[in-house]
Formats: structure tokens, C-alpha cells, sequence
């Protein structure tokens, strides 16, 4: 019984001792680990601003879907409401806006004043409408001389496009008169024959697009030179209007129309967080994925029809798809292990030395239980050398047996228990040297040398 109470001490021991040596090993790679993480790029940001544009206008109501998708990521996005793309654009370069991202048209991101911005998708068509007076005759962009226009404000991408497409045709003041109005007012105001034509830029849902398709004595200009448009400014598409397509039971358009098209953009900053744009595109793709009157399913999101350079980040996402991780893990999960993935690397070089030396630490460990009573003993040894009398030899003698007691007591791992004979040994041989140089070959009553020691003491009195 006694024996199994010591082999299980022994066991204690050397658990507790393996412990102690790799626990540390872990702990110092844990401090690694936080230390390292503080270097590697901040988690993507909790609350976000997507700049959109009028509050009844098309891109207020898809950032009205971000926000609810990005939502249930537990991130928070904040609309603010624009007159249009340009302002999109210099709130996004100006940093101190707090704009992130925002919906920009295509064709408007030449007026970026830096290199900062950073296109993430292309989401769907939004064709250039031009509605005017029935009793016009227009055919192509340049009977539109002399009449009075409405190319939307300042600041607005329809405006933009619409001065690119009158400047093709030589149309500038004061060949024409422009006006700044737009959306509802503007379809009224060309109904009332105050105006004699309108750009209007949206999709086909828009209720600005429906309310001048739909008008008395209006008409929608087809695009019989759309081709050539498409050559001259790479960020417009050519896109078809099938008759009756948008009201079937008003037959609107009345006919087959051809429309040229820039496609709406998601822009943001270049120095936001990767994961933050591929959340973005992934709601992109549930969004817009599903097609629509003018797109089929699957076109958009795309890398396609956009004017400024795309970020890294989307064009992975469109060679590769989105990441693995964020596909099988919720958002925050993927994004931490996705955080201590780029520490890898370093930490499995600091590791491997590391757990390496790890069994060296543990032997020596081990074996300085056993070595440090040769500190001792050594001493012991030389002073019988030296020469001693009866009481230096009692006193030697006194030593040895509480060396040999602490010895006797002494737990260390199986693999050391050799090592731990050989010192108790060892002891013997000192004390039969002891015995030898003085004479005495009394044995004490209490003498607790065992086998090894009798071993030793017969060959050495042998």
C-alpha cells in the first residue's frame, strides 16, 4: 500500500512538474499573442455613414436595405441624405465628414479631386431618361437646341451626365437653357409647358421616371445612337426597353426604346476596413442579385461599368467569392479568427523554438532535484580526502544519513529514477570512505543504507 501511495506522489509530482514547465511555455505564448494582436489591423467599425441622396429618391431607399442587413451584424449605419453623387464624392474625400461609404452614378467619379476613393461594386442599371413635350419633334440629342432643359441641380450625378451628353452634341449655353430643376417639380413644370424637356436618371421603379412616363403629352426619347455613346464613355451601357414593360395594361413605353445607361456605384474611403466592404458586398449581392426590369439575375453585383479603381478586397471577392470563413461562421467570429489568422505566421515561429527547449527546461528541472545534494556531497568527499578524526567522522557520518534521508524522499520522474540511485549510491561510497580512513566499521542501529549501500559496502570491503 505504501508503495502505491509513493508511485502515486511520484505520478503527482511529475504531472505537476510538466505542468509547471509547458504552463509556462503557454502563458508566454498567450502574452505573445496579446501583444502581437494589438499590431494587427482594428476590428471593422460598429457604426458607419452611408451618404445617399434625396430622401424619395432611389438610393435612399437601397440605403435604407443596408441598413438593415448590416444591421443584424450588430453594425449600425447612419443615412445622410445628398443632393446627388458630386456631394457623395467630396463628403467621401472629406475625412472630416465622417462619410464611410455612399451610392455614386457612373460616369461622376472623374470629379474626385484625389485617388482616395475606392469603387466596391457596380449594383444596377439606372438608364438616362429624357421625357419631353410630345408635340416636339426630337429625335436625337441635338434637336434639343434652342428649348429650355432640366438638367437637375448642382451636385447631382443627373446633371453631370446630362452636360457630358449635351456637350457630345454641342449643346452648351446659350444654345440651350438649362434648369436646375428636377424630380417631381421639374415632370410638372414640363407638363405645364414651362420646360420643353427633362433628364431624369433612376431605375424604372423610380416615381419620378413613372410619373413622366405615365404623363399626358409626354414622351420618351429612344436612343437611336446609343452605340455610339457606349464607345465614348465606357461607364455607359446599352440597355432595352421592351413595349409595355413597365404598366402592361398602359402599355408603357408604347414601344420598344432604347435607353443608354450608367449603373450605380457603391464608393467608399481607401482606408476602410476590408471586412466592412465585404459585408457590404454581400448585401450588395442579396439586394440587387435577384435582377430586375432591366437586369438578369446574377449581373449585378459586378466589377463592371465602374469609373474609379476597385478595391482589392472586391476584386478577391469577384475572382474568388466571399471567404470561407465568413460563410460558414457568424460575422464576428470570422472576422477575430480572420484577425488572428495574419498572426500566425509569427507565432508559430516563436512557438516551434519555443516548445523546443521546452524538454530541456524539464530535464534539467528533473535532474536538479538530484544534482543539487552533490553540492553537498562533493564537499563531504574532499574532507575525508583531507584527512579526518573520530568526531569529524561522526559528524561526516550524521551528514551523509540526512543526504541520504532527503535522498530517500526525493520524488522525481520515472525517466530520472536511475539518476536518483546513483547519488544514494554514491552517498555509500562517501560513507564507506569515511569508515575506511578512520577505522570505523560499526554499523548504527538506525543505519537505513539498503541493499544499494550493502552492495557497494561489500565491494568496497571486498
Amino acid at each position: 500500500m505504501s508503495r502505491q501511495v509513493r508511485d502515486d506522489k511520484d505520478e503527482g509530482i511529475t504531472r505537476w512538474e510538466l505542468l509547471r514547465v509547458y504552463g509556462t511555455a503557454v502563458v508566454v505564448a498567450l502574452v505573445v499573442l496579446v501583444a502581437t494582436y494589438q499590431f494587427v489591423d482594428p476590428a471593422p467599425p460598429r457604426h458607419i455613414i452611408m451618404a445617399t441622396g434625396h430622401p424619395n429618391g432611389a438610393y435612399h431607399a437601397f440605403g435604407e436595405r443596408y441598413r438593415e442587413l448590416l444591421g443584424r451584424q450588430g453594425i449600425e449605419v447612419e443615412l445622410r441624405n445628398t443632393s446627388g453623387s458630386i456631394e457623395n464624392i467630396g463628403l467621401l474625400e472629406d475625412h472630416e465628414s465622417g462619410v464611410n461609404v455612399g451610392f455614386v452614378q457612373g460616369g461622376t467619379g472623374r470629379f474626385a479631386e484625389g485617388d482616395s476613393l475606392r469603387a466596391i461594386a457596380s449594383l444596377y442599371y439606372e438608364p438616362v431618361w429624357l421625357v419631353y413635350r410630345r408635340e416636339l419633334s426630337i429625335v436625337r440629342l441635338d434637336d434639343l437646341a434652342g428649348l429650355r432643359i432640366a438638367v437637375g441641380p448642382v451636385g447631382s450625378g443627373t446633371r453631370a451626365v446630362a452636360l457630358e451628353l449635351l456637350a457630345d452634341n454641342a449643346l452648351v449655353s446659350p444654345a440651350v437653357e438649362l434648369s436646375s430643376e428636377t424630380g417631381g417639380e421639374a415632370v410638372a413644370a414640363l407638363e405645364a409647358g414651362e420646360l420643353d424637356a427633362l433628364f431624369l436618371v433612376g431605375g424604372p421603379a423610380s416615381a419620378n421616371v413613372l410619373a413622366a412616363l405615365r404623363a399626358e403629352g409626354l414622351a420618351l426619347l429612344s436612343f437611336e445612337r446609343a452605340g455610339a455613346y457606349v464607345r465614348h464613355h465606357r461607364f455607359l451601357s446599352q440597355v432595352g426597353l421592351p413595349e409595355g414593360v413597365i404598366d402592361m395594361r398602359r402599355n408603357l413605353p408604347e414601344r420598344n426604346v432604347t435607353l443608354i445607361s450608367p449603373a450605380a456605384t457603391l464608393v467608399v474611403d481607401e482606408d476602410v476596413h476590408k471586412v466592412l466592404i465585404g459585408l457590404l458586398l454581400t448585401a450588395a449581392a442579396e439586394i440587387h442579385g435577384g435582377g430586375g426590369l432591366l437586369e438578369e439575375p446574377g449581373t449585378f453585383p459586378s466589377p463592371l461599368f465602374v469609373d474609379l479603381p476597385l478595391s482589392a478586397t472586391s476584386q478577391r471577392y469577384f475572382k474568388s467569392g466571399p471567404p470561407f470563413l465568413a460563410r460558414v461562421l457568424p460575422f464576428r467570429v470570422a472576422t477575430m479568427i480572420d484577425r488572428l489568422a495574419v498572426m500566425l505566421v509569427p507565432l508559430i515561429a516563436f512557438m516551434v523554438p519555443l516548445f523546443r527547449f521546452m524538454p530541456v527546461v524539464y530535464r534539467w528541472r528533473s535532474r536538479s532535484r538530484i544534482y543539487r545534494w552533490y553540492k553537498e556531497l562533493r564537499p563531504l568527499e574532499a574532507q575525508v580526502q583531507g584527512g579526518i578524526d573520530a568526531d569529524e567522522a561522526k559528524a561526516l557520518l550524521e551528514d551523509l544519513d540526512r543526504i541520504e534521508f532527503e535522498a530517500r524522499n526525493l520524488s522525481v520522474p520515472w525517466g530520472y529514477v536511475d539518476e536518483l540511485y546513483q547519488l544514494r549510491t554514491h552517498i555509500n561510497l562517501v560513507r564507506n570512505e569515511v569508515r575506511r580512513t578512520r577505522g570505523g566499521t560499526r554499523r548504527r542501529a538506525d543505519d537505513s543504507a539498503g541493499p544499494v549501500a550493502d552492495r557497494s559496502e561489500g565491494k568496497a570491503e571486498g
